[in-house]
């Protein structure tokens, strides 16, 4: 490979870690993203000024700051999304957030973090807030317990040997849940990510049997105490079966 192409392939790698700063937060200021990035402040300078030019960033005039632009949304409304269980679930999680009046979400793994895909919150004045694109541990809560339980041995201990793994919770208690999640087919978790939520989480299958997502519904524990989560269980079983019947493969 040319010494060309290799610095035309890190420019762009270095452009595309600007814009997935943006995954966690609508707006930085240039100092901001340099520090995310790991970039020159006349690097990211440089970078920015042609993602402007191109509509993949605009500037805020008036705060200096950075967001994605239109061109981004171009980009997204030519996606497919006839495989999307973002959007091929929805329905069914709204109908399940209406029978069981709590929030509904969606996860996926990637890599040692779950991230939540889609999320149908309460109606009910005090509800659990669920922003869709945030990204938690596989450490913690019911549906990091569901992705972990019903993935590979070697997902499970690439989890276990985490340097990030919190030191307050035991390893062989964390195993033998998994087990217990296998048996049942759901995982519930108390308090254990966030003060005063409680979570109950399902396995989503597709048609052959592979794991896709996990599903879960989440409230306050002063409504959600582990009886109630175990009521709600089969009715989320019934849930990610519907969906595990609408995708493809």
């Amino acid at each position: 490979m040319s010494e060309e192409k290799k610095l035309t392939v890190r420019a762009a790698e270095r452009a595309l870690d600007i814009l997935l700063c943006f995954v966690r937060e609508p707006q930085l200021g240039m100092m901001e993203i340099a520090k995310r990035t790991k970039l020159s402040k006349s690097t990211v300078f440089r970078l920015l000024a042609t993602l402007e030019a191109k509509g993949f960033i605009k500037r805020d005039p008036q705060t200096e700051k950075y967001q994605l632009g239109f061109r981004i949304w171009e980009l997204a409304a030519n996606l497919d999304h006839s495989d999307d269980p973002a959007v091929l679930f929805l329905p069914e999680m709204e109908r399940l957030r209406d029978d069981l009046d709590e929030t509904v979400s969606l996860y996926v793994r990637d890599g040692k973090e779950r991230i939540r895909i889609q999320a149908v919150e309460s109606k009910q004045a005090i509800r659990r807030v669920a922003p869709v694109g945030a990204r938690m541990p596989l450490s913690v809560g019911a549906s990091s317990k569901v992705l972990v339980a019903y993935g590979d041995e070697e997902l499970r201990q690439q989890v276990l040997s985490d340097p990030l793994w919190p030191s307050g919770i035991d390893q062989e208690e964390y195993q033998a849940q998994l087990k217990e999640i296998r048996e049942k087919g759901y995982a519930i978790s108390v308090e254990e990510r966030e003060v005063g939520t409680a979570a109950v989480s399902v396995p989503v299958f597709n048609r052959e049997g592979r794991l896709i997502a996990a599903l879960a519904v989440s409230g306050p524990v002063s409504r959600m105490n582990v009886e109630k989560m175990i009521q709600f269980a089969p009715r989320l079983k019934d849930a990610a079966e519907e969906m595990g019947r609408m995708v493809k493969s």
